[in-house]
């Protein structure tokens, strides 16, 4: 949603604060396969909800991805959702919260764990068909989900620490695209600055995050660009990973960071595609828009979701058929907003 004015915004701030206060067990999710966002934002608020005497834990659908373990201060924080220690930790809770997704879906296996519990909602995409019910605190104008934590911290006036202040420059970072994504605005350089002053430190996180590539993803971005195709009439590039070569490199999903920007980066591209094979749950298709597309729209139509140049849907079939189908989709998403024009 959007905030018509600050006043209005605050009020919001001030609820998701009044429920978060004063509690003794706190339960923080983000989405499948979590990012750079997700994966800071809910340990930046963990870190905030501890330093006031609230235990708080992260229990998420799937596991931190290896680039962002890092942050987590202690691994005491996160209780995998599979074990039984997790169903004893939700039940005995008193607060649920939800970052950077606002949907049923995106949570997976938390969601049954967390049911009955009061729930808060800390997101920046738009809302879809089956949003979590609870108490929100949604801004789709906001470049990541880490913008919003810093806005709750600060108008909570702290208290701060270097574990937040690392997780949220993380959170901001990544979803910009190291501040070069058309989601940067002068707010996420403000933040940013703030966090530098406390004592982040740039340099060292970028090459914590980007700067230790293993070399298996080199080779995998090799095989991938030999099915690069691209249709330059209508705008449209996309690329397929091997399945056979993602699994005989001992590949993982974080190896895939980024990878759907090379379709995208094409001269003359409007839409890139990137598809990949998930064993038993179908293809997992990423959508990255250069302009007016708004790819959050078209990964609807296949069940999916995200951000309106940002977006991913798992959809179920054969990859050939699947392919056809969202090239065809995607053609005629470029198609029209160009007529528009």
């Amino acid at each position: 949603m959007t905030y018509q004015s600050a006043e209005v915004r605050f009020e919001a701030i001030d609820s998701v604060l009044k429920a978060l206060r004063g509690k003794e067990t706190a339960v923080l999710t983000t989405h499948i396969n979590a990012d750079g966002d997700g994966c800071g934002s809910e340990i930046a608020l963990a870190a905030w909800l501890r330093e006031q005497g609230t235990d708080a834990y992260i229990v998420n659908p799937t596991p931190i991805p290896q680039s962002f373990r890092f942050l987590i201060p202690d691994q005491s924080w996160v209780v995998d959702s599979t074990s039984p220690e997790a169903q004893e930790l939700c039940d005995g809770a008193d607060v649920a919260v939800v970052l950077d997704t606002g949907e049923v879906p995106r949570i997976g296996r938390v969601r049954p764990l967390i049911d009955g519990l009061p729930t808060v909602v800390i997101d920046h995409h738009p809302p879809g068909d089956r949003a979590i019910e609870g108490l929100s605190f949604r801004d789709a104008n906001a470049c990541a989900t880490g913008e919003l934590v810093f806005d709750l911290i600060h108008r909570a006036g702290g208290p701060w620490s270097s574990i937040g202040d690392l997780a949220m420059y993380v959170a901001i970072m990544t979803d910009t695209g190291s501040f070069r994504f058309s989601n940067t605005h002068p707010t996420s350089f403000r933040i940013a600055a703030e966090l530098v002053g406390r004592g982040v430190s740039p340099d060292e996180t970028y090459r914590r995050i980007y700067g230790a590539v293993p070399r298996r993803r080199f080779h995998l971005l090799e095989s991938a660009l030999a099915f690069l195709e691209v249709d330059e009439e209508a705008g449209v590039a996309w690329m397929t990973v091997p399945a056979d070569q993602f699994d005989a490199l001992g590949a993982i999903p974080d190896d895939l960071e980024g990878m759907v920007d090379y379709p995208r980066s094409v001269e003359g591209v409007e839409v890139g595609l990137l598809f990949r094979q998930i064993p038993r749950k179908g293809i997992k298709v990423s959508f990255r828009s250069n302009g007016a597309v708004n790819v959050n729209v078209l990964a609807r139509r296949f069940g999916g979701g995200g951000h309106v140049r940002a977006a991913g849907a798992l959809i179920e079939g054969k990859m050939d058929q699947v392919r056809k189908d969202v090239t065809h989709a995607t053609r005629e998403a470029v198609e029209l907003s160009r007529s528009a024009q």
